[in-house]
This record gives structure tokens, C-alpha cells and sequence, in this order.
């Protein structure tokens, strides 16, 4: 089969490799038919996070069923499925607890399309088929009627946008309207998915960035928008903001935001010492919400906010044929959808 592989920095090519089988009884094999570009494929690409070379990329999709062991019962051969792109077993303490990015019974950072900092690598989304191991567990059978485009980064950066504020939501309906607020500091498309939950969610949403596209989308997903961020002392504190950008100074900006017993979530992977200023939270109060989302978990309630009418449209940034993408892949700057014919 083919696979869209990182072959060397700013390259990607297409490789044969061997056809994976049905080994296990719980397996199953999907084909995938649409696949999005995840955050964190973007900022290798911009080699703002320089992954070495030599693996299979993508894992956010939605793919068809085309193969099940024999022990499989929740879907069957020709059913379409999203699939989190954390491998995780569905049965352990961790999973059954509804941490399944942290499956006690794999390698920690089991998962797809991210080989050299993956615990255990699944392959690639962007290949012709892709192994799920615990099929019953992981695998979520899409609704009748919903475009696989729509809904292809469902794997990973959807849901991380939503568990920035959806866990929050009594918290802010037991507000009085005028206080239920969101701020976002944005950028790629985390921060323009919490915009779009949180406006669904009958908040006010305040949205931060630099990039005058996301800024549009943001408009459109119903938020103010403000091309530069603020001192924190200038804003009206929030009871939940969500900072996305992965920059320090934003981050202490948007936790100087947060009003007193607040919560601040941050979606950022740092790769250097962050200095937080614990003094000042632990006077206010203000929690502190980071680590990786869990996907599958997560999952289920974003499809009924999907259902409800929340619209995710506006944060696609551009669709490409399958083709293509050994070109497109290196130049990607937003959220950007692959799909087979």
C-alpha cells in the first residue's frame, strides 16, 4: 500500500509498504477518506517543532471499515468511523476512567502519524489502510448524513478545542448573562474550535490573535476579535479563557485575565521552562487546566454539540485532493482537509 511519509526536512513522498492484516481478534482495518492536517503536523511543517525524518504522517480522519477480527461487535465492514488518534485499549483503569490518552495497558503517547515522539507508533492516517487495535474501544461510527470533511479533525484538535470550555459549562450558565464570557488567545485552528464550543455554549467570546484569516474565522464562529492582546489589568477578568498560542508571555497574560477562582486552560507543548507566578494564582484562586486532551472520551459529547448546530466550517482553512499531497503537506499554514475521490 501507499503512505505519505516525512522523508527528510521539508519533504514528504509517498512509500510503498507492507499491507497491515487482521492479527488480533479485536482489530479492525480502516481506509481512510479524509485526513486533516493537526496543529502539530503544521509546526513541523513551518519547523517551528523539528521532528526527525523517516515516518508516516496524519492523524485526523475519518476513514471506511474494511476489514474486523472476530471478536469486534460494534462496527462492521463498510461503516464509517472517526478514529482518536490515540491508540488506547478501552478496559484498564486509566481508560475506564476516561483518560484515554494515558491507556495504562500501552506505552504512554501510544498514537497515529507522530513516529519519533510516540510511545508506540499506529502509522500514518494519510496511507491506504491503517491498523485500529482495539476497534470496540477506539473506534466511533460517524452519524448518517455528515460530511467526513466536516468532522475530519475530530481525531485530535476538535475535541481539544471543546475540553477547554465545554467542562465548564454549568459553571458558566449558573452566571448572570452578562458575566458569561470566554476569552481565547488563539492559534492554528485549537483556539478557533474552543471559539466555536464556547459560542455555542451561549458564552461571549473575546478572541486574540495576529493572523487576520483566524481573526476572520473567529468573527464568523461569533466572536469579538482583536488583532493584539491587551495587558491583562485592561481586561474585565473572565471566568474561563483558553490560551492556545504556546507562548509564554501569552500564557502569563491570559492567566492574569482569569477573575478570582476562574479557570485558565492551555493547549501549549513548551519546550523550555515556563516561569507561572504561582503566588499570584494561589491568591486569586485561579485553576490551572493543561496536558493533552483525551480524545476518545471526548469524543461522544462533541458529536451531540455537532448535532445541536454547532458550525466548525469557518475554521477549514482549504481542501485538498489526496494527490496532492506530498506537495501541499509541506506548505501548510492552517487546518487543511486531504480527500480521496
Amino acid at each position: 500500500m501507499r503512505q505519505l511519509q516525512h522523508t527528510e526536512p521539508g519533504r514528504y513522498e509517498w512509500r510503498e509498504v507492507a499491507d497491515p492484516t487482521i492479527e488480533q481478534p479485536g482489530q479492525a482495518l480502516v481506509h481512510p477518506l479524509a485526513v486533516a492536517c493537526c496543529d502539530l503536523d503544521v509546526a513541523v511543517s513551518q519547523g517551528r517543532l523539528p521532528l526527525p525524518p523517516g515516518y508516516a504522517v496524519g492523524h485526523e480522519g475519518v476513514a471506511e471499515v474494511v476489514a474486523v477480527g472476530d471478536g469486534v461487535t460494534s462496527v462492521r465492514v463498510g461503516d464509517r468511523v472517526v478514529v482518536p488518534f490515540q491508540i488506547n485499549c478501552g478496559t484498564c483503569r486509566e481508560c475506564r476512567r476516561g483518560v484515554t490518552g494515558s491507556c495504562g495497558s500501552l506505552p504512554l503517547l501510544a498514537m497515529y502519524g507522530m513516529g519519533p515522539i510516540a510511545g508506540l507508533d499506529g502509522g500514518g492516517f494519510m496511507s491506504d489502510l491503517v491498523s485500529v487495535p482495539h476497534a470496540d474501544a477506539m473506534l466511533i461510527r460517524v452519524p448518517d448524513g455528515v460530511d467526513p470533511v466536516a468532522i475530519a479533525s475530530l481525531s485530535d484538535n476538535i475535541p481539544d478545542g471543546w475540553r477547554t470550555v465545554a467542562p465548564f459549562a454549568d459553571e458558566l450558565a449558573g452566571l448572570d448573562a452578562a458575566d458569561r464570557r470566554v476569552l481565547v488567545v488563539g492559534r492554528l485552528s485549537i483556539g478557533l474550535y474552543a471559539t466555536a464550543f464556547a459560542a455555542a455554549l451561549g458564552a461571549q467570546v473575546d478572541y486574540v490573535d495576529t493572523d487576520p484569516q483566524r481573526l476572520s474565522a473567529a468573527e464568523k464562529l461569533g466572536a469579538t476579535v482583536h488583532d493584539r492582546p491587551k495587558p491583562a489589568k485592561e481586561w474585565d477578568p473572565y471566568p474561563v479563557t483558553v490560551n492556545t498560542s504556546a507562548d509564554p508571555a501569552a500564557l502569563a497574560a491570559t492567566l492574569g485575565a482569569t477573575w478570582p477562582d476562574g479557570v485558565c486552560t492551555d493547549t501549549g507543548i513548551y519546550y523550555q521552562p515556563v516561569e507561572l507566578g504561582l503566588l499570584p494564582l494561589y491568591t486569586r484562586g485561579v485553576r490551572f487546566v493543561t496536558g493533552r486532551v483525551n480524545a476518545r472520551a471526548a469524543i461522544p459529547p462533541v458529536l451531540d454539540l455537532l448535532a445541536a448546530g454547532a458550525d466548525l466550517s469557518p475554521v477549514l482553512d482549504r481542501v485538498v485532493a489526496w494527490e496532492d499531497a506530498p506537495s501541499v503537506w509541506p506548505a501548510m499554514t492552517g487546518k487543511t482537509v486531504y480527500t480521496r475521490d
